[in-house]
């Protein structure tokens, strides 16, 4: 579904990404980790066409019509509603302005429908852009640092929604340096230090090999063994 083939992006002399493969099967959650810096954000950004990498190849199976993108500048609207954040994109995609309020359903905003964004707490801004992202039922979503800042209950509730859409047949490509977020949620990884690739594939097959797993995959441990840099 989305693939990248030994890609390099340079920023003036300084290389940000070098020689990155990896590919992403259909109706996966898969998930790019590492630390900030790393370049998990460049890397969102040449697959969806915002940057021009320098050498390699990249490709998505899906029109652009068919993919979400939620990034960590939302890009809201902040002088209107979330119901009339939602309806701008709706007439954007052609698509029902009742699909609007089922998106703001489907990430618990239902009852913030009419609040203005410039009153949103952050957590609430970050469903609201989700919502943004799934509204028309993308068949590839792009989801970068969903959850960062977030309180322990609203990451679960992302969780929860990223999982549904996955059973719904979506393929999710998920940034992030939460390692246990991605051991509970993705079915293949790829750890991203200094813009290289140091691993790849399963949680639990990357732990067992690597023998971080105790009562549970322990991916963290395997960054800090392989690049001596801890997360936090």
């Amino acid at each position: 579904m989305i693939s990248m083939n030994n890609i390099v992006k340079r920023f003036g002399e300084q290389t940000v990404l070098s020689g990155v493969t990896f590919d992403v099967k259909g109706k996966e959650i898969f998930g790019l980790l590492g630390p900030s810096g790393a370049g998990k954000t460049t890397i969102i950004n040449i697959l969806t066409n915002q940057l021009k990498s320098d050498g390699g190849s990249h490709e998505i199976g899906v029109t652009p019509f068919e993919t979400g993108l939620m990034l960590d500048e939302d890009g809201l609207f902040v002088r209107l509603n979330c119901i009339e954040n939602l309806n701008v994109f709706a007439g954007i995609y052609g698509i029902p302005r009742e699909k609007s309020l089922a998106a703001l359903r489907n990430v618990g905003l239902e009852d913030a429908a009419k609040k203005a964004v410039n009153t949103l707490s952050k957590g609430m801004r970050q469903r609201l852009a989700l919502a943004r992202a799934i509204l028309h039922e993308p068949k590839v979503l792009f989801l970068d640092e969903p959850t960062g800042g977030l309180d322990p209950g609203t990451a679960r509730g992302i969780h929860n929604l990223i999982l549904r859409l996955r059973e719904n047949g979506a393929t999710v490509f998920l940034t992030t340096h939460n390692m246990d977020e991605a051991a509970k949620l993705c079915d293949r990884v790829t750890l991203l230090h200094k813009g290289k690739i140091v691993e790849q594939g399963a949680p639990l097959e990357i732990c067992e090999r690597h023998h971080a797993v105790k009562t549970v995959p322990d991916l963290e441990a395997v960054f800090i063994e392989m690049t001596g840099v801890e997360l936090a």
